[in-house]
């Protein structure tokens, strides 16, 4: 009996969709993280931070449970939705976002316009969630740490802003 012959698992094949959303999630994180890593010992550090900023360490863990819950809910979205809908149009492009806020911030060292393109993500986040919840309840709630961590991160850009003219 070859690969092709043999009769799959039904549920395996059903999850293969799901670790694509995951790994392709996970990708735009460990992308923008090309522009972070290297700013954090130096450029970052040197900074004024405000008294609140999270240890450096709590960010990785974070955005990892974040981009697995962001792409769990969107593969739930897709099985109803499919590939060219709104819904999937808009996760892209906060994915987008998410991704140029690393840029904008870390790697040209431009707060100001992080603080500007943060505020934008923090809608796309927004209009995703309720997107997703007018599809799939779970995967709109699955959205609501990801906007509550964008707020913050906004929350916390508008600081370093304020603290490092």
């Amino acid at each position: 009996m070859s690969y092709l012959d043999s009769a799959e698992d039904p549920k395996r094949a059903q999850r293969r969709p799901m670790l694509f959303f995951i790994l392709v999630t996970l990708a735009v994180g460990a992308f923008a993280s090309v522009f972070t890593e290297p700013s954090i010992p130096t450029w970052y550090a040197g900074l004024a931070h405000p008294s609140f900023a999270p240890p450096n360490w709590l960010f990785a863990p974070v955005w990892t449970a974040l981009y697995v819950l962001m792409a769990v809910a969107a593969w739930r979205v897709w099985r109803v939705a499919g590939t060219k809908s709104l819904e999937m149009v808009t996760y892209a492009a906060q994915l987008v976002f998410n991704f140029a806020w690393s840029a904008i911030f870390f790697a040209a060292h431009q707060i100001g316009l992080a603080l500007i393109e943060i505020c934008v993500l923090w809608v796309l986040v927004l209009a995703t969630a309720l997107l997703f919840w007018r599809r799939d309840r779970v995967a709109g709630l699955l959205f609501l740490p990801y906007l509550a961590w964008t707020g913050f991160a906004a929350f916390l850009n508008h600081a370093f802003w304020s603290l490092n003219p």
